[in-house]
């Protein structure tokens, strides 16, 4: 079960990549049942929920079907399981609005099939998160059999929210599917109409716990000692005038573009090709996968010493780990890399700890369940 296009975002992709590769050894036993629609349109904070990619991440065999907002879908989908007999349904789990229709579905497979049911928890409580999200967390997850997270404390979180233990904390795979062929700097430059030789960027949804201010807020020290331009290519999922209001009070209208907008697939690879470095100033965090998009352009990054950041990045051969919160953590480290790190090295390590972040591990850690229970 997941997203998969026509809609856009991390979880989406995430799902469909995950679906090619298990489909790598397990061929026609693996089924895909996606999304028909996603949310209601008041609950979405960004323009549109679809991709609009001229290449989308896609694959044959998905199957649209499953409509958040029609209960008939979510029984007609819990019959298709039942149907199939799978040894193993996948969910994926990031926020508590797909409660009722995953409870509805997993409630039939219990009960007039033998399947096992795995939770791959991108959060295991949302970032708006509040007691009542945390209660029907709680309610869903308790009914896995198997879990899958993406760093050690989210395992810690898991076990201590449900009781569960059959939990495989699995590095977040790296997302070189957008990395299709190498852009020479300098093309990729004049693409986005960028002069600075030295580039940072911020890439993603921007939310209130991405910690984009923090960035703003370290840019005057960096241009102190560095010719440097801030990229922020992603779509403003809050009010976008304080942001501009802050990067005016510090004057620095002139080294600072804005791509408010979804980046479609085919433009992916030029903004990271442009940049030198990624920044990730997170307040609170749960997966890694833009620090894996990051690295699957051989990209370091400098990333809030928190949650699976602090798990994936090595600091100072990778990138770099600063504390939450801290525009002069950010300026410091940015310094740094600009003017006193071996940057090639970096590169070198990135390219040498790629299989560490495949596909195949994650493949592998499921199908370690189905080996326990003989499926």
């Amino acid at each position: 079960m997941g997203p998969s296009y026509p809609f856009r975002g991390g979880i989406s992709h995430y799902s469909t990549l995950l679906f090619k590769n298990l489909k790598k050894t397990r061929t026609n036993s693996v089924k895909f049942y996606s999304f028909k629609r996603q949310y209601p349109r008041f609950l979405y904070p960004g323009k549109t929920d679809t991709d609009s990619s001229h290449f989308p991440l896609r694959d044959t065999g998905i199957q649209p079907c499953l409509d958040s907002l029609n209960p008939f879908t979510w029984f007609h989908v819990g019959i298709k399981i039942v149907r199939d007999k799978p040894d193993l349904t996948i969910f994926p789990w990031w926020v508590a609005f797909w409660a009722p229709p995953f409870l509805v579905i997993i409630w039939m497979v219990r009960l007039f099939s033998k399947t096992k049911v795995l939770f791959i928890c991108h959060n295991i409580v949302e970032h708006e998160k509040s007691r009542l999200k945390q209660a029907v967390t709680k309610c869903v997850l308790g009914r896995g059999d198997y879990f899958i997270v993406h760093s050690e404390k989210e395992k810690e979180r898991l076990i201590v929210l449900t009781g569960k233990t059959r939990i495989k904390a699995v590095f977040h795979p790296t997302y070189e599917a957008f990395n299709p062929r190498k852009i020479p700097q300098d093309s990729a430059k004049e693409k986005l109409k960028i002069k600075e030789e030295n580039i940072l960027l911020f890439f993603g949804y921007v939310r209130p716990y991405k910690g984009l201010s923090y960035l703003i807020q370290a840019m005057p020290d960096v241009l102190d000692h560095i010719d440097a331009r801030l990229v922020i290519a992603g779509e403003f999922w809050e009010k976008k005038r304080p942001y501009l209001e802050l990067i005016k009070s510090l004057g620095l209208e002139e080294k600072i573009t804005i791509a408010d907008k979804y980046i479609p697939n085919e433009e992916i690879p030029y903004y990271f090709y442009a940049s030198d470095i990624v920044i990730l100033p997170y307040t609170t965090v749960t997966g890694s996968g833009l620090v894996q998009l990051a690295f699957g352009f051989g990209k370091p990054v400098v990333a809030s010493r928190i949650g699976a950041l602090a798990e994936v990045v090595d600091d100072r051969k990778t990138g770099f780990l600063i504390p939450p919160r801290s525009s002069q953590g950010i300026a410091k480290a940015v310094k740094e890399f600009f003017t006193t790190s071996d940057r090639d090295a970096m590169a070198r390590r990135i390219e040498n700890e790629r299989e560490k972040f495949s596909w195949d591990h994650l493949a592998a850690a499921i199908q370690a369940f189905g080996k326990e229970e003989g499926f």
